[in-house]
């Protein structure tokens, strides 16, 4: 097995010529963000996660989740902060609740995307992001103390 030594810029150099042969940048981001959480807000079972945590304060919810997902898509570094404590905090999230965010996000995407390897490209990182958030959030608290 052969490995590569890449530095981070060129990681990141990498990551965000990949995204932009893609069609991903900032408007695309925005667009998916804005979409994703309209679906989000009307959902009968997301929705009303959503509104007890942000009750009608939208705006600063949007603003960090395009900073997250342009980070995430594009390595921009856009976001630093810690999304798992945040998650943690909220009450009534099942592992259902996750299947049904996939879904939504996926629907947005193909809504709104031209390439279908846009779409996987965001929900291999959705997928991902979603197993780490269930784990930590239902599997760790099952696990033996001693």
């Amino acid at each position: 097995m052969t490995y590569r030594v890449r530095s981070a810029e060129d990681r990141r150099r990498e990551i965000q010529e990949h995204a932009a042969r893609l069609g991903i940048d900032e408007a695309f981001v925005s667009n998916l963000v804005d979409s994703f959480y309209a679906r989000v807000r009307a959902h009968p079972m997301l929705g009303p996660i959503f509104a007890a945590k942000i009750k009608d304060d939208w705006d600063p919810h949007l603003a960090k989740m395009k900073d997250f997902w342009s980070s995430v898509a594009m390595s921009t570094g856009r976001y630093s902060g810690k999304p798992f404590p945040a998650h943690m905090k909220l009450t009534g999230v099942t592992p259902a609740h996750f299947n049904i965010w996939l879904a939504l996000f996926r629907l947005t995407l193909e809504d709104i995307s031209e390439n279908p390897e846009t779409v996987d490209y965001f929900m291999e990182r959705a997928d991902r992001i979603a197993q780490n958030f269930q784990f930590g959030m239902f599997e760790l608290q099952n696990l033996p103390t001693s």
